[in-house]
């Protein structure tokens, strides 16, 4: 009796977002990647609000014959979404099916790939000012999406020292849109005492959204309060050649069995300071109450779920710890919660 030839897909995983701008942007991710991987069936899905989610995404790849899929996560930092969230996921869908195997992918961390891409977006912003400013007069600030994971939120800082010193910018700072401190508007009132003559605002962030839309209106506020300093808006990362690149390599990485994350400074494995009691913690899923809920394109109006996941849910990280995993025992599960003001909840309810 011979074995069923195995069929490979592709699984883009994304956070979800009530904003349409960003479900259509990611949308598109994938289908760039579609194009990019001609000879895999891909399908996308959302952890939150849009659809289709995660499920539907996974179960279409499953009904066109697909035996071995490669979960990616569509997101920069390993939070608690890519650590617990979206594993849980896809690894619950997987035991029901015995026969299928479900590999979970890395994100895109700190990629040379994603500099390149960011180090674009700068230089797109830089060439349609009016004015010539020296980037040695120039000050970078690199806005992060924030997190209570305080190694995810340290990427960011590493992000604006690559690019700073890369770009030669005569400072850089990083500052973050929720969660995490400073916020934006406080970043940006510190970085103009410095004195420089341009200050640039870069989300480093992969889609629009309410996140975005307010580190720009933040931006303008601050930079009304300071006629003196010229505040250039930077575009975000989205679909750039070098981003769509990045995921094809993470669907490589699969294929080649190196998905490992570094977790040296995970909070789930080691006592991170200010994080001791997160260590062990047990997986589990937290979106049940928004998946597949809807977008404000679908109500015409703007949701306020209050978002408040402060149920105490417990996760346990029995770790083996390499994140290429089949199946389920991912022992990598993270609260997050999305309670917009408090410095140790996940604030990921706006990505797509």
């Amino acid at each position: 009796m011979t074995s069923k030839p195995e069929k490979i897909g592709v699984m883009l995983c994304g956070h979800g977002s009530r904003d349409v701008g960003a479900v259509t942007e990611f949308t598109r991710l994938a289908e760039h990647l579609r194009d990019r991987l001609p000879q895999y069936p891909v399908e996308s899905g959302f952890l939150e609000f849009a659809r289709p989610i995660l499920r539907d995404g996974m179960e279409k790849l499953r009904e066109a014959g697909v035996t071995r899929i490669l979960a990616v996560p569509g997101m920069l930092f390993a939070a608690g979404h890519v650590k617990n969230d979206l594993p849980w996921e896809v690894n619950s869908y997987a035991a029901e099916f015995p026969g299928l195997s479900v590999e979970y992918g890395r994100e895109l961390g700190i990629d040379p790939k994603l500099l390149k891409a960011a180090a674009a977006r700068i230089e797109e912003a830089e060439a349609a000012c009016a004015t010539k400013v020296d980037r040695q007069d120039t000050l970078l600030m690199v806005v992060g999406r924030g997190t209570n994971d305080s190694d995810a939120n340290s990427n960011v800082c590493k992000v604006a020292r690559m690019l700073w010193e890369g770009m030669g910018f005569g400072w850089a700072e990083t500052c973050y849109s929720g969660v995490a401190h400073p916020r934006v508007d406080a970043g940006l009132e510190r970085a103009v005492k410095l004195g420089f003559k341009r200050i640039i605002v870069f989300p480093y962030f992969l889609f629009t959204g309410i996140l975005v839309r307010r580190i720009y209106d933040q931006a303008d506020a601050v930079a009304a309060a300071h006629p003196d300093v010229e505040f250039v808006k930077a575009p975000y990362l989205n679909d750039h050649p070098m981003v769509i690149e990045s995921f094809v390599e993470r669907v490589g990485d699969i294929l080649a069995g190196s998905v490992a994350m570094n977790c040296q400074l995970c909070k789930y494995r080691e006592q991170v300071i200010g994080y001791e009691g997160d260590v062990g913690a047990v997986q589990a899923g937290h979106h049940h109450h928004v998946r597949g809920i809807g977008t404000d394109g679908d109500h015409g109006h703007h949701h306020h779920h209050g978002h408040d996941h402060g149920h105490g849910h417990h996760h346990h990280h029995d770790h083996g710890h390499s994140h290429g995993h089949h199946h389920h025992d991912h022992g990598h599960g993270h609260s997050h919660d999305h309670d917009h003001d408090h410095p140790h909840h996940d604030n990921e309810d706006e990505k797509a």
